[in-house]
């Protein structure tokens, strides 16, 4: 396949796509939670006095951890930033907040997957509606952008009316670089690539409010939404929470599907901080929803608990995982992204261009990487010039060709590959945003 054609048909097509929804009234919806992230400005000297001041025990984190002290601050981020993985932990002492807002440089960015997918839509033309648990004056500002509506006490309107007057929700970004190496306790760690933590002191998305007149309002207007794309579940811990939110809202799915067989329902996944909350939502929601997203390393956490090892580098190893996936949660298909590709897998779905969606998905969040905003249509056709494609994603992609995908429909496109990204937060977020495109038939 030529890629550089599909990533530039694909960019010229986005104004066409936006023209339409602007058009015939019809949007991209997107759901339900939303934040300020508090971005800690990366310091190798902050970070080296954290671990020498208060690494009690080797670098370990197990599902479920939390962090209750700066002790524990050091042991699981040293943790994830020597394996160059991202993750969620919560936070339960204000104290270790006080912490590193006093010894980090601090920036303030949207957060919340629906709130930056939305963002991200309205950066590039597209007109979108959502609906956020934070609508404090410094989130609405952040989301603001041409055409983006709000749902808010019950009925949709600009954000600039719909801004609550409360402070923000707060969640603390930790994004470390390649190739930093710290030397303590006699033994050196080294990020083999860059990543991001999210740290969580957060009460409101334990519980995750949802205003009942936003389902009615969506089953009520189905026909006239592409794609629902809702996500949010991640940050519930107790289980007897999610099971009262997911009998709520397993009956709205199937109420909106009802009024719009042909609509897709789009469940972006995260780090959850509680696996069992995790395997009690897969289980319910992949019957009720028609498309699963997430990333690589979600993939491999959840073949694990089926008893599955996954090869990252190996495609083979992946459309195994992806297949055990399906058989265990019955959606029509999967979206998996990485830093070298996007793929979808599972269906193939009458008048939908999974090619398009992947390869706007891969820009948009290739342009987030490589100028730290939500890039406008002219900054993705910079993106386009300045970053090459994927060269494990071409790899991928050839192997393609020769793999077996038991019988599954599959779309594979490199990403735009910077090997060192100016910003890794959002990353996945901006991603959805685009893939989103691909429903707008």
């Amino acid at each position: 396949m030529d890629y550089q054609a599909l990533y530039e048909n694909a960019t010229h097509q986005m104004e066409a796509d936006a023209a339409k929804c602007v058009e015939t009234g019809k949007r991209v919806v997107m759901g339900y939670t939303s934040d300020l992230d508090v971005v800690l400005e990366w310091s190798g000297e902050a970070f080296s006095r954290i671990a020498r001041d208060f690494l009690a025990e080797e670098p370990r984190y197990a599902a479920g951890d939390r962090i209750d002290s700066m002790e524990d601050f050091a042991r699981i981020v040293l943790h994830f930033l020597a394996g160059g993985a991202g993750g969620e932990i919560d936070i339960a002492s204000p104290e270790v907040c006080d912490y590193l807002e006093q010894h980090f440089e601090t920036a303030y960015a949207l957060g919340g997957t629906c709130a930056q997918g939305a963002a991200a839509l309205g950066a590039v033309g597209f007109p979108v509606t959502a609906y956020v648990t934070d609508r404090s004056k410094a989130v609405c500002e952040r989301m603001d952008r041409a055409g983006m509506r709000l749902y808010a006490n019950g009925r949709v309107a600009p954000l600039a009316e719909c801004a609550s007057g409360e402070l923000p929700v707060k969640h603390i970004i930790l994004q470390y670089p390649k190739d930093y190496q710290l030397t303590v306790r006699g033994r050196t760690y080294t990020a083999p690539v860059s990543n991001r933590l999210i740290l969580d002191f957060d009460t409101i998305h334990k519980l995750l409010p949802i205003e009942p007149g936003f389902l009615t309002w969506c089953e009520e207007n189905a026909r006239n939404i592409y794609a629902l794309c809702v996500s949010g579940f991640n940050g519930i811990l107790d289980p007897a929470i999610l099971a009262k939110r997911l009998d709520e809202l397993t009956r709205h799915y199937a109420a909106f599907r009802a009024q719009s067989p042909e609509t897709p329902i789009y469940l972006e996944g995260a780090y959850y901080l509680n696996p069992e909350v995790k395997d009690l939502a897969f289980e319910a929601l992949a019957r009720s929803i028609d498309i699963l997203g997430m990333n690589e390393e979600e993939l491999v956490e959840h073949a694990a608990r089926f008893g599955l090892e996954t090869d990252k580098e190996d495609l083979a190893s992946i459309l195994k995982s992806l297949d055990c996936l399906l058989a265990r949660y019955p959606a029509k298909g999967i979206v998996m992204h990485t830093k070298d590709y996007s793929m979808y897998y599972g269906a193939e779905l009458p008048g939908v261009d999974f090619a398009k969606g992947l390869a706007l998905g891969n820009l948009l969040s290739g342009t987030r990487a490589r100028t730290g905003r939500y890039g406008t249509r002219k900054d993705c056709l910079e993106t386009l010039k300045t970053l090459p494609l994927s060269e494990m994603g071409l790899k991928m992609a050839a192997a393609l060709e020769r793999a077996d995908t038991f019988g599954r429909f599959v779309s594979l496109v490199p990403t735009r590959y910077m090997e060192h990204p100016k910003y890794t937060i959002g990353l996945g977020d901006t991603f959805t945003a685009g893939m989103l495109t691909a429903f707008i038939r």
